[in-house]
């Protein structure tokens, strides 16, 4: 049995870890100051209970990206059958001084362990602090492209089932 859509359960699919561990970035999305969506892509550190951001303390995003304030969050493949991850929730956040050990951990599993020291030796004399945007998953949900399809998707197989 497949466990629902929205439920937060779906973390432990095989899916979600697979693209929660991969290189891939994450797209953000959030509601900006006038109330118009914003999507950006950014690295992602997961903790086994919500997923990292970091950023430059005075990054534009966090201008509207106050505790309590609700983003969703997408990572996924470019070919078929796509995986995607989707996740909704709320976001705390803080500053630390010198690069988010988080941020550290993305950077290397992202451009591995050369080309990452190299990153964050390089950004050290640029980031005094960092802030960080954590995302605590309230709604999950998967799409494979082999067994879970977006809703309208499975409505029409459905209906030609039923039909059949």
């Amino acid at each position: 049995m497949t466990t629902q859509q929205g439920h937060v359960a779906l973390l432990a699919d095989p899916v979600a870890q697979q693209l929660l561990q991969s290189r891939l970035p994450a797209q953000l999305a959030y509601t900006w100051t006038d109330g118009t969506p914003r999507v950006v892509p950014i690295w992602f550190h997961w903790n086994g209970r919500e997923l990292v951001l970091g950023t430059p303390p005075d990054a534009p995003k966090m201008r509207v990206l106050k505790d309590g304030a609700k983003v969703a969050i997408t990572i996924n493949t470019d070919s078929m059958p796509y995986h995607v991850l989707l996740v909704r929730g709320p976001v705390r956040t803080d500053t630390v001084e010198g690069i988010a050990p988080e941020y550290a951990a993305m950077t290397m599993r992202v451009m591995g362990d050369e080309g990452g020291r190299a990153w964050l030796e390089n950004l050290a004399p640029l980031s005094p602090r960092m802030a960080r945007i954590f995302v605590t998953p309230e709604w999950v949900g998967i799409l494979d492209f082999e067994q879970r399809f977006p809703s309208a998707v499975e409505r029409a197989i459905e209906r030609v089932q039923v039909g059949a």
